[in-house]
């Protein structure tokens, strides 16, 4: 890695801080995470032997609530990517006004090598090993890339066991019959369709005339993928971390989705009932996709797909990030010259917080919404932040990326100076009498 992403992530706030007045007080507090912890998990494994595993779980800044932030499990996690993924997490939250402030945590595996019994017992070791650390009102985990409902029942369970209470605002992202809020697993993929939607609209794209490429079909992919589809777009790639599939007819995606269920391969199919049959298409590899001449490129993978080496060659109008920091800083200012506009991250993917809120609302108070309900309340928190962040890059001849850091700033600057900065300890001169 050639610099930090953590250095690469603060290069959007810079930009966003010539737009904006906040308090030397607020912008010194925002160039560092409050706290990090990294552990070591020791696992039984089911052949007797002892795995000793890396974790981190990182608090970036909670100034207007207690921090959020999902875990993941993967082979790539390291301090510098959990510190990157918290400071997203802190600017997403202010983006979309949910009362929390961000974190992130991980540990550092390929959890397709290990048995359901071995996950279950990282899993709950994990949370042994950071107990302390979070709390429904201190920090709630919830679930990342290779993380899901189940894990985070047993992180629920655990955390409970240790403080021999009941404690289901601890987690979000749980199974429903754990306490989990209806539409929180298809949350950030709805979300981001929402978003969608709003700007289209802006643009005058109709679904029928647009062409749609998704990196990613996996949880949050194929949910937008779908909805997509349902809406009349015509979604003509898809890909997962073996490669992709694109026809210029487009592909039905429910088919895919039930295909990909029962096989984990991605193929494009058309399913009538239980049978399934190939279609014609071609085999690309993601890096193939990321080029493709469509109107909509949808990165719903992992960061860094889009950087100074083939931003370039990226054709999409419209970019919208449902992966955390698929593109690169330097890659921004490329597609920023060309004909490329990226809708960010920390607008676009904040679905999943939005109703990890939700979750953690309706856990503190025992009383639980219906998915009618989750869903309005989702729109509504994701068109009314789209818009004025929109409405900002218009007024401030900017990129979008730029206003949605704009937005968030203007949220956290306000929260962090009403604690007090550094005008209210330095006392004007008194006048000679």
């Amino acid at each position: 890695m050639a610099h930090s992403l953590l250095t690469d992530a603060s290069r959007r706030l810079d930009k966003a801080l010539q737009y904006v007045t906040i308090s030397d007080d607020a912008a010194e507090r925002l160039k560092a995470p409050k706290a990090s912890l990294k552990v070591s998990i020791p696992v039984r494994m089911d052949n007797g032997s002892l795995r000793v595993f890396d974790g981190y779980r990182v608090q970036f800044d909670d100034t207007r609530g207690p921090t959020k932030g999902g875990i993941r499990f993967h082979p790539q996690v390291n301090l510098d990517e959990v510190q990157s993924l918290a400071f997203w997490m802190t600017f997403k939250c202010a983006a979309v006004n949910i009362p929390f402030g961000g974190a992130k945590g991980g540990v550092t595996l390929n959890p397709k090598e290990l048995s359901k019994a071995e996950l279950e017992r990282l899993s709950r070791g994990y949370i042994d090993a950071i107990a302390n650390f979070i709390g429904p009102d201190t920090d709630i985990p919830a679930p990342d890339v290779y993380t899901n409902p189940m894990i985070m029942g047993w992180m629920m369970d655990q955390y409970s066991i240790i403080q021999r209470r009941r404690s289901p605002a601890v987690i979000t992202g749980k199974p429903v019959a754990l306490g989990g809020s209806l539409g929180r697993n298809t949350a950030t993929g709805t979300g981001a369709f929402y978003v969608i939607e709003a700007m289209m609209a802006h643009q005058g794209q109709d679904p029928g005339n647009t062409t749609v490429a998704v990196q990613g079909f996996g949880n949050a992919g194929s949910v937008v993928a779908r909805h997509l589809f349902d809406a009349g777009y015509t979604v003509v790639a898809v890909s997962d971390s073996r490669g992709g599939i694109y026809r210029p007819e487009g592909l039905d995606i429910p088919s895919l989705q039930k295909f990909k269920a029962e096989t984990r391969a991605v193929q494009a199919v058309y399913c009538d009932d239980s049978v399934c049959s190939l279609v014609d298409h071609t085999v690309i590899t993601n890096e193939d996709l990321l080029k493709l001449d469509v109107d909509i490129l949808i990165p719903a993978a992992l960061e860094n797909q889009i950087t100074s080496d083939n931003a370039a060659e990226v054709k999409a109008r419209y970019i919208f990030e449902v992966a955390n920091g698929p593109i690169s800083a330097d890659a921004d200012e490329i597609l920023d010259a060309s004909s490329s506009m990226v809708f960010p991250d920390i607008l676009v993917n904040a679905g999943g917080v939005t109703v990890s809120y939700f979750e953690w609302v309706q856990n503190r108070s025992g009383l639980y919404w219906t998915l009618d309900d989750v869903n309005q309340r989702l729109k509504q928190q994701m068109v009314t932040a789209a818009e004025t962040i929109w409405q900002l890059s218009l007024a401030h001849k900017s990129s979008v990326r730029t206003a949605a850091y704009i937005h968030a700033l203007n949220g956290l600057g306000a929260a962090m100076d009403a604690r007090g900065t550094r005008a209210d300890y330095v006392q004007p001169l008194s006048k000679a009498n």
